[in-house]
């Protein structure tokens, strides 16, 4: 099946931004969705600003997977760990000027990486962030072949 897909979107696909991961960084969060097998992981280098100095990611999945992965980060990237949480699915499919609606749900997982990201940085600080909730589900529990596989790539 064949879908519509924004300019943005095959830019962010082709040319993805801040792929890799950061070593000892500040935050990691790893999310997933079953029924398609995209995994997403996001990590953040947070500063004593509480400023998101630099943020990578690593993703298993389909086009728009990377793309929502690519543009997610560009959008939280400079921001302060409030303004990263206002990133919201909607903000980045805006901006990739849309998703076809059968890979809407690659855009809430980049939310949720980032979400996870920064649980796992509060976590590590021994801080509460306003407005950010638990993860729903910790994929580190349900390890599956693609997670395996991403952390060989």
């Amino acid at each position: 099946m064949a879908f519509a897909y924004s300019e943005k979107v095959m830019d962010h696909f082709t040319n993805p931004r801040n792929v890799g991961e950061i070593e000892n960084c500040s935050g990691c969060g790893t999310v997933g969705n079953a029924q398609c097998g995209d995994i997403m992981r996001v990590y953040l280098d947070i500063d004593e600003d509480s400023r998101i100095r630099d943020v990578k990611f690593k993703t298993f999945g389909c086009g728009a997977a990377i793309a929502t992965s690519s543009m997610a980060t560009e959008l939280v990237k400079g921001k302060t760990i409030q303004e990263a949480l206002e990133v919201t699915n909607k903000a980045v499919m805006e901006a990739l000027d849309g998703l076809p609606p059968v890979k809407v749900h690659c855009s809430l997982l980049a939310e949720e990486a980032i979400h996870a990201a920064l649980w796992d940085y509060a976590e590590r600080k021994g801080i509460v962030i306003e407005g950010l909730e638990k993860p729903k589900t910790d994929i580190h529990e349900h390890e599956s072949e693609h997670e395996r596989e991403l952390e060989l790539a």
